[in-house]
């Protein structure tokens, strides 16, 4: 029988069997030499890497065009908002020059005009005192058209908060002044309706605090009865209209007292009741 020698039985053997000390043969890889499937393993693994890292980079890209694009539509909207204060401002300031404060500004410049005219050539010229009638007329008119205006349109402006009441205590205080000078009109009834007017205005600014005093039918009949009243004085009437004129005055004064009176009541009502609210919200809060 044909034998194997024993040296090739032998190096199979050591070439099939790896000892302890790495020695063995062919089964030994050199060094440096990955197989396969460790090759394969490292490649997924830095694709896995490299995938984990641009899912990184593209959420902190996007997080970082988040954030800047917030920054953009932050400062934008301050812009817009800083842009929309300025465009308000000039409406606000254009909306002075509106119809209804032309016409306020307009019985303001009649008042010196009314003065003149009312005075004019010692001051019983029938002539000039139709002329002073026309200019009162004029302030008067003017003054039931610019309110409505304002309410209707929306040209309630500051200015004419403040200018409209100024103008209607002027031509009515220069009317009744003038007249007083002239003798037409006696002192006490021109103390009466001055002080009454200005008396309101000055309790409608105490009491605003609380509340706003609503304007009364008696007092717009006040108004208009004063203003035919006085516009009959200023005429150099005689006869039966000298005596009408009395009358119409008259009742004037008694309209001027009844609705101070009455605006007097209503302010210390208002007064109270803002007092009592006050205190009713004190004592919720402390509660």
């Amino acid at each position: 029988m044909t034998g194997v020698p024993a040296s090739a039985a032998g190096g199979s053997s050591s070439a099939r069997r790896t000892g302890p000390r790495g020695t063995s043969g062919a089964a030994q890889e050199p060094v440096g030499r990955t197989t396969p499937g460790s090759a394969v393993e490292r490649v997924a693994a830095e694709r896995a890497a490299t995938d984990r890292g641009t899912t990184d980079q593209g959420t902190t890209g996007r997080g970082t065009t988040g954030r800047g694009s917030a920054e953009r539509g932050s400062t934008e909207g301050g812009a817009a908002g800083r842009g929309g204060k300025i465009a308000a401002a000039a409406v606000n300031q254009a909306s002075v020059w509106n119809v209804a404060n032309l016409l306020t500004m307009l019985r303001l410049l009649l008042v010196p005009a009314f003065v003149a005219l009312m005075l004019g050539n010692g001051g019983y010229d029938p002539a000039w005192r139709s002329f002073a009638w026309a200019a009162f007329a004029i302030a008067m008119i003017t003054d039931l058209f610019d309110g409505h205006l304002a309410r209707t349109y929306n040209l309630v402006t500051d200015f004419g908060k403040i200018a409209d009441p100024i103008a209607d205590k002027a031509i009515m205080g220069a009317a009744l002044i003038c007249l007083s000078a002239l003798g037409d009109l006696p002192w006490w009834v021109t103390a009466v309706i001055l002080g009454r007017e200005l008396g309101i205005t000055v309790l409608r600014f105490v009491v605003i605090r609380y509340g706003v005093i609503p304007a009364s039918r008696g007092g717009k009949l006040k108004t208009l009865t004063q203003g035919i009243a006085v516009g009959m004085y200023v005429l150099a009437l005689t006869g039966p209209l000298a005596t009408l004129r009395f009358w119409v005055m008259a009742a004037a004064v008694v309209l001027t007292v009844a609705t101070g009176l009455d605006y007097v009541k209503q302010a210390i009502v208002l007064r109270r009741r803002g007092i009592a609210e006050r205190r009713a919200a004190l004592k919720e809060t402390e509660a």
